[in-house]
């Protein structure tokens, strides 16, 4: 295939949201995607997304759907007991977190306690034990091979409130790049210097990157699987104050890439009627003035025409779904509700994606 080409060709894309523990989820949405052997060509994410992605495309050991799912249960922990309900254990296990961390994750500053810290902190978790952690699972050197996937993370600029986008294409990937998209501050992650930018979360700006996808890669049509965390709908109300910022915080961070895939399609109208235009007037006599006004603009045609124009051709969503609603559930690392999201995303993933790219 002549690189050309390529450069023209349909690419698949996943797109992993930020959700803390739920993240476990895209784990299995991940071990599917590979069970059904959908090859990918960019995977980007934010927040645990981020991470998750930087498993995906960077695996150490060359089985990223292995190295996901070992990641996951390396963050798991069996601190709540068997005999609770289900959201008794999301409670216990996420003031379990709250109270003492996760020690391949993030650890309470309170662990080591300073004058600085009692008096004033800006967070109150630190990062960097996950980033000890990624590394055993990451080679960010392998993100040179062509065969990888193409990464993409999205971080939040703490001072200019912009977002900050870290493409393996152009940037030489480090875990602070990754870990730069999961200081989430409502939860008070520390945020990370890269060159010194101050980064936050990028679930700030959206929990969906998909628009800065077809940005980084604005020719190649695409194919997009995403996993949504957060669901669509509910149709119960919240009963009380906790279960309305629930749902809210739900709202916040579902997938709203529906306008994306919407804009896309009509910009790509546009161009074919740009090109047929163009494809008119140089085929048209034109006297010396008109050819030189057409000589004047052929090089923003090309810039708009030629350099831009991908369009979503395929979008597959894989919803998780609610048994229980609790606005702490993404901090709940205990090993059952894991290996209950891991489980849950591989079967989901498998029914929504039979017949993907066959359309």
């Amino acid at each position: 295939m002549r690189a050309e080409d390529n450069e023209k060709s349909d690419e698949n894309v996943l797109i992993l949201q930020g959700g803390g523990s739920l993240g476990a989820y895209e784990c299995g949405v991940y071990k599917a995607i590979d069970k059904l052997k959908i090859k990918i060509d960019v995977v980007a994410g934010t927040s645990i997304g981020g991470i998750n992605s930087a498993i995906i495309a960077a695996s150490k050991n060359n089985n990223p759907a292995k190295d996901l799912e070992e990641f996951w249960l390396s963050l798991s922990h069996t601190s709540t007991s068997p005999f609770l309900t289900e959201r008794m254990r999301m409670i216990s296990s996420s003031i379990y977190s709250a109270m003492w961390g996760n020690s391949n994750a993030f650890s309470p500053l309170w662990f080591r306690p300073s004058f600085e810290f009692f008096y004033n902190s800006p967070y109150l978790y630190d990062i960097s034990p996950m980033k000890t952690t990624l590394e055993k699972f990451v080679d960010y050197t392998k993100l040179k091979d062509p065969a990888r996937p193409r990464l993409i993370v999205t971080a939040t600029d703490i001072q200019n409130g912009k977002p900050s986008i870290f493409d393996s294409k152009y940037d030489n990937f480090t875990s602070d790049h990754v870990l730069a998209s999961a200081g989430y501050p409502f939860y008070g992650i520390a945020w990370t210097k890269v060159s010194n930018r101050y980064l936050w979360d990028g679930t700030l700006l959206s929990n969906t990157p998909l628009r800065e996808v077809i940005d980084a890669s604005p020719i190649r049509d695409k194919r997009v699987i995403i996993a949504n965390l957060f669901p669509n709908s509910q149709e119960e109300l919240p009963k009380n104050m906790m279960e309305s910022w629930h749902r809210a915080r739900d709202i916040i961070h579902t997938d709203k890439t529906d306008q994306a895939v919407r804009m896309s399609k009509i910009i790509s109208r546009y161009l074919v009627m740009i090109n047929k235009m163009h494809d008119l007037l140089k085929s048209a006599p034109l006297d010396d003035v008109s050819k030189k006004e057409l000589a004047a603009i052929e090089p923003e045609f090309n810039k708009l025409a030629c350099q831009r124009g991908a369009i979503i051709k395929e979008i597959v969503r894989i919803e998780r779904k609610e048994d229980a609603h609790y606005l702490f559930e993404d901090a709940d690392f205990s090993i059952d509700t894991i290996k209950k999201l891991i489980k849950s995303g591989e079967r989901d993933a498998m029914r929504s994606l039979e017949d993907f790219g066959k359309k």
